[in-house]
């Protein structure tokens, strides 16, 4: 940006920082307190000095600011103080980085003040006429001094743009009156995730994006607290240094989310890694400059504004990775590579995904079908299913949210959510100390969906050397004796300093009755002791993972979704006399695994791309030998659409690993049909029918193409009006020429394709099935996908637009893009699509909507 085309003005809360650290001596002779640790200290610049530092470095512009000429000379008392303590922290993550860099450990609290207000400085050479005005609000008394507020907002006139940094947003300050009065639309207010959460604004942490996003959402349309803030024209909140949203009101409030794909909020610093102050203040330097530079050149203030975003995001993780250098005496603090791209980034603005937060019109049904993964693809579920088999997920999913935990890799928002949950469950409890009873978690599923291994991963993340797995299944059980001696394995894992991650099997196993075997862990998980005889046995602390055997959900184990009325107050006595309500109680959290079959056709959607994942795990750990050198699956078409598209899997997981298995592929340089176990072979664990239905669907379709292309052309003939009959390139297929053939041929081809753009797919079936009637939406998206698939095709074969149609010089007048084209072009390209079912339904083929669409999406 150039420095002198804007003027910018920083001021706020005034703070020092005490920095404190201690190293090490080498010295073991001379005088006796040269053995012992030495204590340094400095003083670093805080809130609105050092927002003022970092926007100077972002922008290279002169800034007017308030100033402390020298910091290490003696401060008044009424200057607040922060004290922390450093420490050496690795630079990164990276086994292979040794660097080590200064950090904070631990905030000691604030030091000088002990009553009434803090200090506040002049702003030396403030402007009037400044382009920008930046305030860092603490809420230590500068929202409410109006002497120290910068001219450009005091001026009747003037119209700044104006970055509202504010950790305690209220609508009762005299700071937030003036902007809410005078300069409330060229106004940017930043607030701190955890700041709103810390004024009782429910928003969910490190689930998912789309729930952080939503829970947002909802907050700030219902809220009362946040009223003041919904009308602010722009509004960003940023979720740790890994995210945030951009909330606008222009009258219509509309909300954006700025993403890592590969993490979640807080997922950047780990707690080996320190902490450090001013990560929001490198990010409103970072967006100052875009913003600055924007207007400079005349940009759209919410684009200057989303481009902000992504720097303020990249330029807080290297400030945060830079820390305070190796040496404090003689490391440039903030470092100016902070808001320098460079080509050893480890992070850069590409890396940061947006999206529109979708409008779920309030209805929590329709909240839990948003999935970013649908909104950032331009491709159906089932293509991306498609490349995750075939490439691998960091090319399919470079743009979607992703978790991993250990070896399990997840996209999908309800088992990202439900993992989260659990993760962060066992991670509170294994920092807890002096934990009397074990934590208790409940986890369901059908079986082999993976219900162990899913939690055991999640675990192993958290804590891998400090956990040891048990298993014990409860149907297995003969009587209390076996309980017991389960009991005493995880007490003497207690005693060897391990935290036991014990899983209970088919915990809800008849036992003396229904659900016999609850009654006799409500005391160990209330108390965390058992009795065996006279005697009381502590068990430690544990981790309890109850895997249900009958129940493949939550709501199912509880009865919830029983419908019939008697049927369920009949389940409720019997759960009740079983101890069912005091054992839920007893719970600190549950997940549903899901695993490759659809669980629900409303909300279940994700189905075909975790089994995409699992395929693709598969083939990885199996048969590496058909992965080609670019990491490619060797896998024929039909078996992937076969075991992607199968209605069901008879025994989850299981049965995908089991038709890999017995498939002949050890000496094989593609999985080919003919690999493929035999048909009595498949129906162990598919429908076999089905299954080899869709393995041929390729050549069921391409033996019909000839078929198909007359019929299509049969019914675009009988449905020309008798002028265009009479015109002499309306013929009959017979006497079609063979480019008019390939033209119909490639229409067919490729109607598959289009199909899938409004989330529909075409199988083979036995008999003629009656043809659908598409809506006027899909029509449209139909031609356009054909015109714009046609258009291509053509230009590539050299083809030119032109006022007439010549095929010797390849001229044609519709070869432009479809907004471009005529009502009467564009209808009669509608018109010829309206055919496609019924020449389908003609040849035996079924036109079905996809099953991983969600009801609120069938409704559009």
């Amino acid at each position: 940006m150039e420095s002198k085309c804007f003027k910018i003005v920083v001021s706020g809360d005034i703070c020092v920082n005490l920095l404190q650290w201690r190293t090490d001596q080498q010295c073991t002779k001379g005088l006796n307190w040269r053995s012992y640790p030495h204590v340094h200290n400095c003083f670093k610049n805080g809130e609105a000095l050092l927002l003022s530092k970092f926007v100077t470095l972002a922008t290279q512009a002169s800034i007017s600011s308030p100033q402390i000429q020298d910091i290490e000379a003696t401060l008044p008392k009424e200057l607040l103080r922060s004290t922390v303590e450093l420490e050496l922290f690795p630079e990164t993550l990276n086994k292979n980085d040794n660097q080590k860099v200064y950090r904070i450990s631990r905030y000691l609290g604030f030091t000088g003040l002990t009553s009434g207000m803090p200090m506040l400085l002049p702003i030396i050479d403030d402007d009037q006429n400044a382009d920008m005005v930046i305030l860092d609000d603490e809420n230590n008394g500068f929202n409410s001094n109006e002497e120290f507020w910068p001219l450009a907002i005091k001026t009747p006139g003037k119209s700044p743009i104006v970055i509202y940094k504010v950790n305690h947003p209220t609508s009762s300050s005299k700071l937030w009156h003036n902007i809410s009065d005078f300069h409330i639309q060229n106004t940017i207010v930043v607030i701190n995730s955890d700041d709103l959460r810390a004024k009782g604004v429910n928003i969910s942490k490190s689930l998912s994006w789309e729930k952080t996003a939503l829970d947002f959402v909802w907050q700030i349309s219902h809220n009362p607290d946040l009223a003041f803030l919904a009308h602010c024209h722009h509004l960003i909140v940023p979720f740790g240094l890994e995210g945030a949203i951009y909330y606008q009101n222009n009258g219509v409030a509309e909300s954006q989310l700025y993403f890592l794909t590969y993490e979640f909020e807080g997922g950047f610093i780990k707690d080996n890694q320190g902490k450090m102050f001013g990560l929001t203040s490198c990010f409103v330097a970072a967006l100052s400059r875009n913003i600055a530079t924007g207007i400079c050149n005349n940009e759209e203030l919410s684009k200057s504004i989303g481009e902000g975003i992504r720097e303020g995001i990249v330029a807080a993780q290297k400030y945060f990775v830079y820390g305070f250098g190796e040496t404090i005496d003689e490391s440039a603090f903030p470092n100016p590579l902070i808001f320098t791209e460079t080509e050893n980034d480890f992070v850069c603005k590409e890396h940061i995904q947006d999206v529109l937060i979708r409008d779920t019109n309030n209805t929590s049904s329709c909240e839990t079908d948003w999935y970013i993964i649908k909104d950032k693809s331009s491709s159906s579920l089932a293509d991306i299913a498609y490349n995750i088999v075939k490439r691998g997920e960091k090319s399919a999913l470079k743009f979607i949210p992703i978790a991993q935990f250990g070896k399990l890799k997840t996209v999908d928002r309800a088992e990202i959510e439900g993992y989260r949950s659990i993760k962060n469950l066992m991670s509170e409890y294994i920092s807890t100390k002096n934990t009397v009873r074990p934590l208790c978690i409940a986890v369901f599923g059908t079986p082999g969906s993976g219900k162990s291994f899913g939690v055991a991963e999640v675990a192993s993340s958290i804590a891998p050397g400090l956990m040891d797995k048990l298993n014990f299944n409860l149907s297995q059980f003969q009587s209390l004796k076996d309980l017991f001696a389960a009991f005493h394995k995880v007490r003497d894992l207690c005693l060897k300093g391990k935290v036991p991650l014990v899983f209970f099997d088919e915990f809800d196993s008849a036992f003396e009755g229904n659900l016999g075997w609850l009654k006799y862990f409500l005391a160990p998980m209330q108390d965390g002791e058992f009795k065996e005889g006279d005697s009381i046995h502590p068990i430690g602390k544990a981790i309890f993972v109850f895997a249900g055997g009958t129940s493949s959900t939550f709501k199912e184990f509880g009865g919830e979704d029983i419908t019939d009325e008697l049927e369920h107050k009949h389940f409720l006595k019997e759960f009740q006399s079983a101890k069912g309500p005091d054992f839920v109680s007893r719970l600190r959290g549950y997940v549903n695994i899901l695993g490759p079959n659809q669980t629900d056709e409303q909300k279940d959607q994700l189905f075909i791309v975790r089994r995409a994942m699992l395929l693709r795990s598969l083939l990885e750990r199996k048969v590496p030998h058909l992965l080609n050198e670019r990491g490619e699956a060797q896998i024929d078409n039909g078996i992937l659409r076969a075991m992607l598209k199968v209605t069901r899997y008879k025994h989850e997981s299981r049965s995908m690993e089991a038709i890999l298995e017995m498939s002949m592929l050890t000496d094989s340089k593609k999985w080919e049909q003919s690999h493929l176990p035999s048909k009595e072979q498949l129906k162990l664990h598919v429908d076999e029918e089905q299954f080899l239905r869709r393995l041929m669907h390729d050549a069921f379709y391409s033996e019909k193409f000839e078929s198909l292309a007359m019929d299509l052309h049969r019914h675009t003939l009988l449905n020309k009006d008798k002028e265009e009959s009479k015109l002499d390139y309306i013929k009959s297929w017979e006497t079609l020429c063979n480019e008019h053939k390939e033209s119909i041929y490639e229409q067919i081809k490729h109607i598959p394709d289009a199909l899938h753009r409004i989330d529909y797919d075409i199988i083979s079936v036995k008999e003629k099935h009656e043809a659908v009637t598409f809506t006027e939406r899909e029509l449209i998206a139909l031609a356009e996908y054909e015109h714009e698939r046609w258009l291509l095709e053509k230009k590539e074969a050299g083809w030119k637009v032109d006022t007439i149609i010549d095929e010797e010089r390849k001229l044609h007048p519709l070869l432009v893009p479809w907004k471009k084209l005529s009502d009467k072009n564009r209808n009669e390209l509608i018109e010829t699509i309206k055919f496609w079912p019924e020449i389908l339904a003609n040849s035996n083929f079924k036109i079905e909507r996809l099953k991983f669409l969600s009801y609120c999406e069938t409704a559009l």
